[in-house]
């Protein structure tokens, strides 16, 4: 969605319509009006503090909000975590969508407000269900209880990484 437009001196003197942004590609877009995003935010790519995170290619599709993995044999590509295997294990979160073979935004911390039915103070975990969460524990032999965080909002979990722990 374009943000709000404004009228600017056009190159033959008379007002032009300008839309606002959203997010910034970069310096071509210096010298812009900026415009909240659909969460009511500033995108992240406007703040001159990033939040830890990299360009990497999705090895399948993804949602906003998945929890994600790095697949080393399939030449690094990000995959949906879950906890049925330690090589699952989340490493970070995605906050749009992809499909398979293009490149996606992984956050490595940060908060992940692209969930669901979240239920606020609750602890969260990785669920076995790819790419989700769950507030029950793991309990099977070779699954693993990663923490995520904390629900902030019905929405929201603060990531930051946490090693999980191997069920045997």
């Amino acid at each position: 969605m374009a943000g709000n437009k404004y009228l600017k001196t056009g190159s033959t003197g008379f007002p032009t319509e300008e839309a606002s942004v959203q997010t910034s590609a970069g310096a071509g877009d210096a010298g812009k009006i900026v415009a909240l995003n659909s969460s009511g935010l500033i995108d992240d790519t406007m703040l001159s503090i990033q939040a830890a995170s990299q360009s990497m290619t999705a090895g399948e599709s993804l949602s906003a909000g998945d929890f994600v993995y790095i697949n080393t044999a399939d030449s690094n590509k990000i995959y949906k975590a879950d906890a049925d295997a330690i090589a699952k294990k989340a490493i970070g979160y995605v906050k749009s969508a992809a499909t398979t073979g293009n490149a996606v935004t992984v956050y490595f911390e940060g908060l992940n407000s692209n969930l669901t039915s979240l239920i606020v103070g609750t602890d969260y975990f990785l669920s076995a269900t790819a790419g989700g969460v769950t507030a029950i524990l793991p309990s099977s032999s070779g699954q693993i209880i990663q923490y995520l965080g904390t629900a902030v909002t019905t929405t929201a979990i603060p990531f930051k990484f946490s090693p999980p722990i191997v069920l045997v």
